[in-house]
């Protein structure tokens, strides 16, 4: 087993929050979201306790595919502002206790990125997966562009040819595969550690990587790919040992024992291609993909779903993990929908909530679902969201809604020049008339994470017990506190058994509760409901921000 430096010790508390940045805030009026713009949004940030931000590419692109095509990744897009804007969000939001992190794309460049239309004339540069034009290219493989023969391989759209890892097996037929040690595999990997260590000495505190396991060709246990970001592992320990590795690999049980701090259950990756996410908050509207296996979600108005899928993964996840790192679980990202959506409403929405945030977890909020904000049906294709039939993922992707302005405070240029429209639905909500209603979701999502930050019992290393897996879901934290969620409709009651461990004593005191009733062992939930309580009923210590 490898071994590691610990993981920092900041990461532990981490509450992430991801910005797409093109939709967050727009401060020069071209209907684009920049980074002045985040710079001037970050006392929302603070205000929600929110103390790690995740931003999606924000590097020099054709924007092909929303900036996952990098033509230079030491430069970023003009659309966001220059690199000093960048210092200059990092030092604001570092004032503010705020990390930030940048999204490395480490397996695939844009077809327009220098090193790719150089290898495009040159028959040795072996930088990208090529053929050599003495056969027929393999299925997938992309006609040369250039003076070189052959076909090279994509990773996604075509403008994304793979960088050039290796193979983990040579076949007689496909003489062109290389080695993991060749010579073009071994630039790559130290492009990787040049790439980081740029941006991790001006001031950013790591990377979510892209596509995490996609690196090594033909290796169908990750275990030559896993090898590389071992060997980045170490490096990173040595040369940056405060700085961390997110992964979306999807597979906290493989890629953290190879290297990553955390990775993020996901709607695909692992053995059962995201199964455990999906069965929490994927209700088959929104973005879906026809060839994920049905499972009935668990925040399902309907009551089909169990808790069980992600629990048994999560136990699995920290089982491998041994103390080494984390698994995070998101609310949404760029790629998959939003809480609030289909038939989801905004009344379910603080029972996931207060699931996601006192599970031992790392969580991860996407921008605008502190809010409610709705996944928007039926936009156009917007650089390359759209994926399949049933799966656009522009909307995920709309701009923020602040307040109630025309351009709902991210940005004064027209509509019609906004990057996406916004969700036209007249009672969309708003940061500004949420932050005025202490009953909403925003301040109960503040109060829940101040919770989490605070208290030991919730953090990642608190301990958790479940009590019963099924409707309500009932567990413990830290032996102390008492969290019931019940997402469907319908109440639902049980009763503990006097020999279950950790069994409520009468009278908790409520900490954060709606819907939810303890008498003794006894516990009603009604629909939509959720509850926290203090099972040391005469405690004073401190459990909601003032």
């Amino acid at each position: 087993m490898t071994t590691f430096r610990p993981a920092p010790a900041w990461l532990a508390d981490a509450v992430f929050y991801q910005i797409y940045p093109q939709s967050f805030a727009d401060s020069n009026g071209d209907g684009i979201g920049d980074f002045n713009g985040i710079t001037e949004r970050l006392d929302h940030l603070a205000w929600l306790g929110v103390n790690t931000v995740w931003l999606n590419p924000c590097f020099a692109s054709p924007f092909l595919d929303a900036g996952y095509d990098i033509s230079d990744y030491l430069t970023v897009a003009p659309r966001y502002g220059t690199n000093d804007d960048l210092a200059a969000l990092v030092e604001a939001a570092g004032r503010r206790g705020i990390r930030v992190l940048l999204d490395l794309v480490a397996g695939h460049t844009s077809d327009q990125h220098p090193w790719f239309t150089a290898s495009a004339d040159d028959p040795d540069d072996d930088r990208y997966i090529w053929t050599d034009g003495t056969q027929p290219a393999p299925a997938r493989f992309v006609a040369s562009p250039g003076a070189r023969p052959g076909a090279y391989l994509p990773n996604f759209f075509d403008s994304q040819p793979a960088l050039n890892f290796g193979y983990a097996r040579t076949h007689p037929a496909e003489p062109w595969r290389r080695s993991v040690e060749a010579e073009g595999p071994r630039a790559n990997r130290a492009a990787l550690r040049d790439i980081m260590d740029h941006w991790l000495g001006l001031g950013l505190a790591g990377f979510r990587v892209d596509m995490a396991a996609s690196l090594v060709k033909d290796d169908a246990d990750k275990s030559e790919t896993s090898k590389i970001w071992t060997e980045l592992r170490h490096w990173l320990d040595a040369a940056h040992p405060d700085a961390v590795l997110l992964s979306e690999w999807g597979d906290p049980v493989v890629s953290v024992p190879a290297g990553f701090h955390a990775d993020f259950f996901l709607q695909f990756g692992g053995p059962t291609e995201g199964r455990p996410l999906r069965s929490l908050w994927n209700n088959r509207h929104g973005t879906d993909n026809d060839d994920w296996d049905p499972v009935d979600c668990f925040f399902d108005p309907g009551g089909k779903g169990s808790p069980r899928p992600f629990v048994e993964a999560w136990q699995d996840a920290t089982s491998a993990i041994d103390g080494r790192g984390f698994a995070a679980l998101p609310t949404a990202n760029h790629d998959f929908a939003r809480l609030n959506c289909g038939p989801r409403t905004p009344e379910q929405l603080p029972a996931a909530f207060a699931f996601q945030l006192t599970w031992p977890t790392l969580p991860a909020i996407y921008y605008g679902d502190e809010i409610g904000m709705r996944f928007v049906p039926g936009l156009p294709d917007t650089e390359g969201s759209v994926l399949g039939p049933r799966y656009n993922r522009a909307g995920s992707r709309t701009p923020m809604q602040w307040d109630a302005t025309p351009g709902a405070g991210f940005s004064t240029a027209p509509p019609e020049r906004f990057y996406l429209p916004l969700d036209p639905d007249p009672d969309r909500p708003t940061v500004a008339a949420q932050r005025r209603d202490e009953g909403s979701l925003l301040h109960l999502v503040r109060r829940l994470v101040a919770l989490r930050t605070t208290t030991a019992e919730f953090g990642s290393a608190g301990a958790v017990a479940v009590l019963h897996d099924g409707h309500p879901f009932v567990y413990t934290r830290g032996g102390r506190y008492l969290v019931v969620i019940n997402p469907q409709r319908e109440t639902a009651a049980i009763t503990l058994p006097e020999a279950v461990s950790g069994s409520p004593r009468p009278r908790p005191r409520s900490v954060e509760v709606s819907g939810v009733r303890v008498d003794g062992r006894t516990i009603t939930a009604e629909g939509f409901a959720y509850g926290v309580f203090d099972l040391e009923p005469w405690s004073t210590r401190a459990s909601a921000v003032s």
